[in-house]
């Protein structure tokens, strides 16, 4: 967990160090601009039963635009959880898709995107392990807090999954979820 941490801030802290050789850029992004995104969440959950279950995600990407409003996007996901019992579950992700931009050049802007995703993860306790392939379309914003930087939130969205666990049945859900439920915030750093 400590190697994947440092390497996602040594990306960061090299693309920042390589972006001081370049031309101060405008606000906002443009066809041909490269970005790096994270996005870092940390939970501690209770239960009824009084089950405590402790989680921990990071997920650095990246995404290149290829006209002035749609970008390529993809990122990397490493999952873990661990409850009062010891029972520990970790995991990883791809995710892979093309998001569209209403005002790419400003300084705040409204994204759609689509995203194909494929999820495992295992419990080190029972040994199972669960795939997942999912669809979600996500909304999301984007606010420029300098030229290079900007905070990033997505949520929600139409989302559909199927998810299947050793010898098992597929299990799939589907659900439209606009509400602030399910809200991710994260950094963007455009090179």
């Amino acid at each position: 967990m400590k190697k994947i941490i440092l390497t996602v801030a040594a990306v960061f802290a090299l693309s920042f160090a390589n972006a001081q050789d370049k031309k101060e850029s405008s606000v906002g992004f443009a066809k041909g601009d490269v970005y790096l995104t994270g996005a870092f969440s940390f939970s501690n959950d209770k239960d009824a039963a009084g089950v405590k279950t402790d989680g921990l995600t990071v997920a650095p990407g990246i995404g290149y635009f290829l006209t002035d409003k749609v970008a390529l996007v993809g990122n990397l996901e490493y999952m873990s959880s661990k409850d009062a019992s010891g029972a520990k579950t970790t995991g990883f992700g791809l995710h892979a898709g093309v998001k569209y931009f209403w005002t790419p050049a400003s300084q705040f802007s409204l994204s759609i995107g689509g995203e194909l995703g494929y999820d495992t993860e295992k419990n080190d306790v029972t040994n199972v392990k669960i795939n997942t392939i999912g669809l979600n379309v996500p909304v999301g914003l984007n606010y420029f807090v300098s030229n290079s930087f900007a905070l990033t939130s997505t949520w929600g969205g139409l989302n559909y999954s199927s998810a299947k666990a050793d010898g098992g049945e597929a299990a799939t859900k589907l659900g439209l979820n606009l509400d602030m439920s399910s809200i991710k915030f994260g950094l963007l750093y455009k090179l």
